[in-house]
């Protein structure tokens, strides 16, 4: 091997190399290759003691929810760009792993240290929606899922529930009362991914998110799994805290056995005795959710390496892959790219693709951690990995303090400073002649680079060592891999606003997806709908299909609802949608504008919301939750019939008209001054809308 590596060296000797990273005030080449000019830190890296822990590769999730909302929305090219910066090997952030909601038709959130956290944008649709529905081609994790498989036939593909559609509580929110029951909606996902898309689940993060586990639910899931013939399918459990879940194992036999991996979500690069003790995988399955600047960068690539260096887990896992939802929801940006207007095509490629790069682009899973990885004397840290046949990659990180803060959790102080750091390759590493080094610079963005090839590194002396210059906020790759690359597209087009006036009318025969473009549900779940029976003007339309309140764990949801684009630069705006209640005395639909929250805070959403009830009666509120009631009324309406509702906000006054007859007008709008156009439903049953329409121009 290290013949062989030498021979391929000199030949690439030739070819003219520039330093990526030069500036005046940096050194072209920060790599000194005589150590005794060195002072600082040495560091041994060996194999000759055996290796460390088997590498299971970086990932990033979709889901949790609605993350990857109006990415499928993309026209082409650019939407296939965006995958490829995403998931092409050696191209961008190549991603070893994608993880996906498995959608419960519920708004989502998590519950930790007392308080809630906002991890959420909105639903997504469960494959059954009640217990004698099953389809398979709801949703867009499917269509992503398989755009991943495309480019990287060998990425992990991992499913996880955040939340379960309500009839699985039987009426309580809880869906292990009947564990079989459960076990077989988790199934069925799994086994529908194969005959409907091709698609092999590999590890199934099957439990619940962030919420109280099971374990003999987890004991009937294994044991459905291998009725099935899924036996393939790895178990991780719980995908909330290393504990009480690593201590369960540890009392009970059976769980051990079922039990693959521990995920753990935010561990702070930490776990903890009992998790060590069962010797299982120790993965961060949910990391990051850190808006994706400079510093959101700089956590990516500090926890990358100290997530194996302090807490041994061989995967980190990003919420979420692309910020591909509206940037006004909470957690905004907080993906490893930003891809949020499908109607302008503009796309921006963030540093954390290619900080995942360091890393992505230069391992394998399977490969391993060599045993001597570590801290730097002056702050930062270092891994090397192997794939046990020659090949060797080394990433050295010194993101500070003040630039790598993740969003949770508190990150302990730290210093680092400049430093000379002198590496000693021994084992069988000892005759490596050449090293290929890719380099980032964070913090100031004057001094900022991201991931710039500098000239090779040549090992041509018997010690087999090499010194590198650090300083703060800098990561370097040092590979014996030649593959790497920085994959570039033409400039896509400039970020333009929402546009000021949006029609969907809904005909749409064949859906390329089961919900509308540039709707992104709240609660409930809103699709494309065919009426067999009616041919005429609403033959085709948008329909809400969750009949109950999802399982969450938490707090009943509320009604839902749908947002449509955002339009916060106009004040003024007409919506006017045609809708049919289903639900003859209780049923009750909405049409909103001015909305001025969503996600997990579409609870206290304040706007102007114009309500007609199938009992005859109509309502203006400020607010979602119907506290704010502005006009109520008597109105010639009920169920099973089409209205028209049109909805006008100018400056601070509103009015409302049912089939273009003025219902109601001169409420005031004093708040907020502006916001999405919305439509939703009362409770949870079927409605549906058609021929929606928003003049929101100036």
């Amino acid at each position: 091997m290290a013949e062989r590596l030498l021979q391929a060296s000199r030949q690439r000797r030739v070819k003219a190399m520039t330093a990526a990273a030069g500036s005046a005030s940096r050194a072209a080449l920060p790599l000194l290759l005589c150590a005794l000019l060195a002072f600082g830190g040495a560091y041994v890296l060996d194999d000759s003691d055996g290796l460390g822990r088997e590498f299971d590769g970086i990932g990033a999730i979709s889901g949790g929810g609605a993350t990857s909302r109006l990415l499928i929305n993309y026209p082409e090219p650019y939407r296939s760009q965006i995958l490829d910066y995403l998931f092409k090997p050696n191209f961008g952030a190549s991603l070893h792993i994608l993880k996906v909601e498995i959608g419960g038709d519920g708004q989502t959130t998590g519950l930790e240290l007392e308080y809630y956290y906002c991890e959420t944008y909105g639903t997504e649709p469960s494959h059954m929606h009640y217990a004698l529905d099953e389809n398979y081609l709801r949703g867009y994790e499917w269509w992503l899922m398989k755009e991943a498989k495309k480019r990287n036939s060998n990425i992990t593909l991992m499913g996880l529930p955040w939340s379960f559609p309500g009839w699985l509580g039987k009426r309580f929110d809880w869906p292990y009362v009947n564990r079989h029951l459960t076990a077989y909606y988790i199934v069925s996902w799994i086994v529908g991914a194969k005959r409907y898309h091709d698609l092999d689940m590999i590890i199934l993060g099957l439990i619940w998110n962030e919420r109280s586990f099971d374990i003999n639910y987890i004991k009937v899931l294994r044991r459905m799994l291998n009725y099935q013939g899924l036996e393939r399918v790895k178990i991780i459990a719980s995908d909330n805290l290393w504990e009480p879940i690593s201590a369960s194992m540890l009392l009970d036999e059976e769980l051990m056995e079922v039990v693959d991996v521990i995920g753990a979500h935010y561990p702070g690069t930490h776990t903890v005795k009992d998790a060590r003790l069962t010797k299982k995988k120790l993965w961060s399955s949910e990391d990051f959710s850190t808006l994706n600047n400079a510093m959101g960068a700089g956590c990516w690539g500090r926890i990358l390496n100290q997530n194996y260096v302090n807490g041994y887990m061989t995967s980190t896992i990003a919420w979420n892959v692309v910020a591909s939802y509206y940037e006004q929801l909470p957690y905004g940006r907080s993906g490893l790219m930003t891809a949020q207007e499908p109607w302008s095509g503009h796309y921006v490629v963030e540093a954390p693709i290619w900080i995942s790069a360091h890393t992505t682009q230069f391992t394998r899973p399977g490969w391993y951690y060599l045993k001597t990885v570590g801290h730097l004397e002056k702050g930062g840290s270092y891994v090397a990995l192997t794939d046990g046949l020659g090949n060797l990659t080394i990433i050295i990180e010194t993101m500070s303090h003040k630039h790598s803060k993740c969003i949770r959790p508190l990150l302990p102080y730290f210093n680092v400073s400049h430093q000379i750091a002198t590496f000693f390759l021994q084992g069988s590493f000892s005759e490596i002649p050449e090293l290929q080094v890719w380099y980032t610079k964070l913090g100031k963005s004057s001094e900022r680079f991201l991931f710039k090839q500098l000239d090779s590194l040549w090992l041509l002396d018997s010690s087999g060592s090499f010194t590198v210059e650090l300083h703060e906020d800098e990561l370097f790759t040092l590979t014996t891999l030649t593959t790497g690359s920085k994959g570039s597209y033409p400039p896509p087009p400039k970020s333009q606003p929402f546009p000021p006036i949006y029609t969907d009318d809904f005909n749409v025969e064949y859906p390329f997806f089961s919900e509308a473009p540039n709707f992104a549900d709240q609660t409930g779940v809103f699709e494309y709908f065919m009426n067999s029976e009616d041919p005429g003007e609403h033959r085709f339309t948008l329909r809400q299909f969750s009949i109950s309140d999802p399982l969450r764990g938490l707090r009943t949801q509320p009604a839902p609802s749908a947002l449509s684009g955002i339009t916060s630069g106009t004040s003024n705006m007409t919506i006017t949608c045609d809708v049919y209640i289903e639900t003859p005395r209780k049923g009750g639909v909405f049409i909103a504008g001015r909305v001025n929250k969503g996600g997990i805070l579409i609870r206290s959403a304040r706007g102007i919301f114009f309500w007609i009830f199938a009992n005859g009666t109509y309502r203006v509120t400020g607010d979602l939750a119907g506290w704010l009631i502005y006009a109520v009324g008597q109105v010639e309406v009920t169920a099973q019939e089409w209205y028209t509702l049109t909805l006008t906000i100018k400056g601070h006054l509103s009015s409302g008209k049912l089939n273009g007859k003025l219902l109601w007008s001169e409420v005031p709008v004093n708040f907020p001054k502006n916001g999405w156009a919305a439509i939703g439903t009362h409770s949870f049953d079927f409605a549906q809308f058609d021929n929606f329409h928003v003049d929101a121009t100036p």
